[in-house]
């Protein structure tokens, strides 16, 4: 990060990052960044999906996840019950209007990331009427989807995604078990595998855990305001980690059906 971007100012908190000014070097560009301690586990993102996905610049990509604005800590913040996200994302469990996994509920999103890299459309949406959100819902809580013919899946694969999209979230398949499903691992490339390795082994050894006492003690040192700044600019995502609201981000002002 440090070696194409500079680091200016910081900006404030929100969840369990802290928010950056940087300047590209080369466009001198200015950007905000999340900044995501290493270390931090037991996170959920609760909007993943395609377009939070990154390729990074390596010989193998390595995929990058992005915009954590939903994001909870099961650490420092309440079990997720609120319902946000993307429709033809979201896992049956989340309109719910009950608490969930949010680690769960991101498997399900992965698996629809999946399916549309494979099919090039939603799983659960009615390609004749995409804008159908209740239709879209209720095809997600009772588990309607097809691969269709002209699209040839293995069925290693079709077994991989039946198993993600799985209504019970205590039977559904969870990250560590796709990490060993046997079409996960078809063709895996050994720098990946060594990369992951290699990580492990370094988050064990040079990157500890803080305890959650002393993540708390830096997030409420960050939230005092600077003097002459202004409070609460940044401070949103905490708000949300409490409250009982849905935010579904449709880009069509979608909420979610009562009941």
């Amino acid at each position: 990060m440090e070696e194409r971007y500079e680091p200016l100012k910081e900006l404030g908190v929100g969840n369990f990052a802290v928010a950056r000014l940087v300047r590209d070097k080369e466009t001198k560009e200015l950007f905000a960044v999340k900044y995501i301690e290493r270390g931090m586990t037991e996170i959920c993102h609760r909007d993943l999906k395609l377009e939070n996905t990154l390729l990074d610049g390596s010989p193998t990509p390595r995929v990058k996840i992005c915009d954590f604005g939903y994001s909870k800590s099961a650490l420092l913040h309440s079990t997720p019950k609120s319902t946000v996200g993307t429709p033809a994302y979201i896992a049956p469990e989340v309109l719910s209007r009950k608490e969930y996994d949010g680690k769960i509920a991101d498997v399900w999103s992965c698996g629809v990331t999946l399916y549309v890299m494979l099919v090039g459309s939603y799983p659960f949406e009615d390609p004749e009427d995409p804008r159908d959100f209740r239709k879209t819902i209720s095809q997600i809580l009772s588990v309607q989807y097809s691969i269709p013919d002209y699209v040839r899946v293995s069925q290693g694969c079709r077994q991989l995604l039946s198993r993600i999209f799985v209504a019970d979230p205590s039977k559904r398949i969870t990250i560590p078990e796709i990490k060993e499903h046997p079409w996960f691992q078809k063709n895996l490339t050994k720098e990946i595998i060594e990369v992951e390795k290699t990580d492990y082994i370094v988050r064990e050894q040079d990157w500890p855990s803080q305890s959650v006492e002393e993540i708390m003690h830096i997030i409420l040192e960050a939230k005092k305001p600077a003097e002459g700044s202004k409070a609460g600019d940044l401070c949103a995502d905490d708000a949300e980690a409490d409250a009982d609201t849905e935010e579904v981000d449709s880009s069509g002002g979608f909420l979610a059906p009562s009941g």
